[in-house]
């Protein structure tokens, strides 16, 4: 027997709210990823843009920061919360668009149970923000197509403003929009209509600090990102990484729920014309540019979050919505029993997995890299040896590790990257007596001449120290002093883009 409505919502209410209780605890234990390091770093230094993203990341991150500090769970901890009104936005979008509670409830709970939901908000990147804008901007677009105002269209700019200020990925809802506008012949008339107009304005007046940053930057940002849609040779064996892949972060269960109502409402055999159109379009716009993208580079697999509202919806659509045959109905139940248990039970695995390397054997696995196990005493290791040999600044030759010793070294220690300082441009440089030195180079261990010797008149190997999960060694770091630079100390080449 199903439960009545308001038993519904409240039941689904519970469950994600233990989902993100559940997300809060394993945010605290999990050290830090090398690039919410990077983006913890931005967040002390906000500006309008950033040479990788626009800045919605670094404001997530320092509000969490402001309440909990710059722990682990400071910087997670708005990313976590907003899954509560990513939630409503997306139950209050699939009741408008399917008329059911069971659809609506399931959309939320499904939304949260995938891995994409689960690690993508625990996890901070651009992507985050991003899963959040993109549910409300269902809401706002189902509410335009609920009420016939067009005052929605106001709400509609400001979310895809909010998808704009966190990732580029974003600007592929304009094309989605359109489509389902073109499509629906009852929606046509908002082509005509000055408020479709208005919502754009409000999101290139949302976007505007983020283009006038790329003005003032020789539109580096800009460059970086939409380069990527260029195809300079030809590599299609990315795409057989994209389903794998996409099976993994939706959970097979979802994966197979979405497929399966994205299938019927192609088949026109659940939902009115312009429910079925959004969120195919939301879908499909998407994925059709990152299956082209794959042709020629790999495409990660958290670049599909802003999908994944509208996929989590065929999801519910498919569990409650379809007839389907016998066969068919019985895997769909049986998805539709265990999709959420599987869900919670493969981010546990995912997160023991990373803190521990016991499901690998301590082996290597795609985790050890990115999440910083074992920088904690990595890092106090390192200030041993600064305060030993009085090191007024410790470089480091990438982002991660610099943005890894940011976090870790005691605050108020003199860290910077010694190249790609165009990364940097937001945040002041460490003053002339910091880099006087004696200084402290940290960089993954490798044969050959030690780093910067020509630009150093003395350059010595003084120790290494080892990064460790359990008894896996993931990284050996080199420590070498520099002492008298022969000019200045920094390299100040341009970044790629702009050569």
């Amino acid at each position: 027997m199903s439960p009545s409505g308001p038993r519904l919502v409240l039941q689904t209410a519970v469950a994600i709210l233990a989902l993100v209780a559940l997300r809060l605890i394993a945010a605290a234990y999990t050290p830090i990823t090398f690039d919410e390091a990077y983006y913890w770093m931005w967040s002390k230094h906000l500006a309008g843009g950033y040479y990788d993203h626009p800045p919605m990341v670094a404001v997530v991150i320092r509000l969490g920061a402001v309440m909990a500090g710059d722990t682990e769970l400071g910087v997670r901890l708005v990313s976590i919360l907003l899954a509560l009104p990513m939630s409503w936005a997306i139950y209050q979008a699939a009741l408008i668009l399917f008329d059911s509670r069971r659809v609506a409830a399931a959309s939320a709970l499904l939304l949260n149970v995938t891995l994409m939901g689960a690690v993508g908000t625990m996890i901070v990147t651009p992507d985050a923000p991003l899963l959040v804008a993109s549910s409300f901007l269902l809401f706002a677009l189902a509410k335009v197509l609920q009420s016939g105002r067009g005052a929605w269209w106001l709400a509609v700019g400001a979310a895809a403003g909010c998808a704009l200020l966190s990732k580029y990925t974003a600007l592929f809802f304009g094309p989605a929009i359109l489509i389902w506008l073109a499509v629906v012949p009852g929606l046509r008339r908002w082509l005509i209509s000055p408020w479709l107009y208005l919502g754009g304005m409000v999101a290139l007046a949302m976007f505007a600090p983020v283009v006038l940053w790329n003005a003032e930057h020789r539109w580096v940002s800009f460059i970086k990102q939409m380069g990527r849609a260029r195809i300079e040779d030809f590599r299609p064996a990315f795409i057989a990484e994209l389903i794998p892949t996409q099976i993994a972060f939706a959970t097979p269960l979802v994966f197979i729920l979405g497929a399966m109502g994205l299938y019927a409402m192609y088949r026109r055999r659940a939902g009115a014309l312009p429910a079925r159109v959004l969120v195919n379009a939301m879908f499909w716009t998407i994925v059709a540019y990152f299956a082209w993208h794959s042709l020629h580079a790999r495409v990660e697999a958290n670049w599909f979050a802003p999908v994944y509202p509208a996929f989590a919806m065929a999801a519910a659509v498919a569990a409650h919505l379809v007839q389907w045959e016998p066969r068919q109905q019985r895997a769909v139940d049986f998805c539709r029993r265990w999709a959420a248990p599987a869900g919670v039970l493969m981010f546990a695995l995912l997160v023991a997995q990373a803190n521990t390397g016991v499901l690998s054997g301590y082996r290597r696995d795609a985790t050890v890299r990115s999440v910083g196990v074992g920088w904690r005493e990595t890092a106090r290791e390192i200030e041993a040896v600064r305060v030993r040999i009085g090191a007024t600044c410790v470089l480091a030759s990438d982002y991660g590790t610099t943005a890894w010793l940011a976090f870790h070294l005691p605050r108020g220690t003199c860290v910077a990257q010694q190249n790609q300082r165009f990364r940097w441009v937001d945040m002041a440089e460490p003053d002339a007596a910091q880099l006087a030195g004696p200084l402290l180079h940290v960089r993954e261990a490798f044969p050959g001449d030690p780093p910067l010797k020509a630009m150093f008149t003395r350059v010595d190997r003084i120790a290494e120290v080892q990064r460790r999960r359990g008894p896996l060694v993931i990284e050996t770091y080199a420590l070498n002093r520099l002492v008298g630079p022969k000019g200045e100390v920094f390299d100040r080449a341009p970044p790629p883009e702009l050569r």
